[in-house]
Parts: C-alpha cells; sequence; structure tokens
C-alpha cells in the first residue's frame, strides 16, 4: 500500500476517532451561552484547537499517559475557566471524566497485548 493511501487512511482514521458526543455537547453549551453560531464556533475553535491536539500528541509519545492526561484536564479546567463557568460541579466532572479516560487506555493497552 502507498505512503499517499496509507496517510489518507490514517488521517481518516483519526478523524473518526476525534469526533465524540462530549465534544459535540460543549459546542452547543458554548455556542448557546455566547449566542454565536455553532457552525462558526465549531470552524473556528477546531483551527485554534489544532496546535493543541499536537501538543497532546507530542506529549503523549514523548512522556506517558498520565502528561496527556493531565494536559487534557487543564484545557478542560482552560475551557470552563474562558466561559466563566468553572465550578465546583465543572471540576468534578472534568476529575471522573479523566478518571474514565485514564482507566480505559490502562484497559486497552491491557486487552491489544492479547492481539
Amino acid at each position: 500500500m502507498g505512503g499517499d493511501v496509507r496517510i489518507l487512511i490514517a488521517a481518516l482514521s483519526f478523524a473518526f476517532f476525534v469526533v465524540c458526543p462530549r465534544m459535540a455537547g460543549i459546542t452547543s453549551l458554548i455556542a448557546k451561552s455566547t449566542g454565536l453560531d455553532l457552525i462558526k464556533v465549531t470552524v473556528i475553535g477546531t483551527l485554534v484547537a489544532i496546535p493543541l491536539v499536537v501538543a497532546m500528541v507530542l506529549i503523549f509519545s514523548r512522556y506517558g499517559l498520565i502528561a496527556a492526561l493531565a494536559f487534557a484536564v487543564l484545557t478542560d479546567f482552560l475551557s470552563a475557566l474562558a466561559m466563566k463557568e468553572i465550578s465546583p460541579k465543572a471540576g468534578i466532572e472534568t476529575l471522573v471524566i479523566a478518571l474514565f479516560v485514564l482507566i480505559g487506555a490502562k484497559v486497552a493497552t491491557y486487552i491489544s497485548k492479547f492481539i
């Protein structure tokens, strides 16, 4: 399989994986609470997020899952702070989500050893 086809398949796989209900929900909340157009918030937010996604991948590859998770939690708190909606509930939700991501990644790594 040629390099061009492999990068397209890998990029498509990544694109499918990045899309998640959590992201859609928070984008909808941001658009509604600011009175801005959902599509504009999504497109501009995606462009702004590109360097953050690259940073996340580099942090993960160089320092591991815990460091990447810490970065993700930091960005969640920064999002909430930017929207002035940070609260104890948001902090707890972020922590719980982070713990589930950590546990899920560890379980996935363990299970994939058997394949």
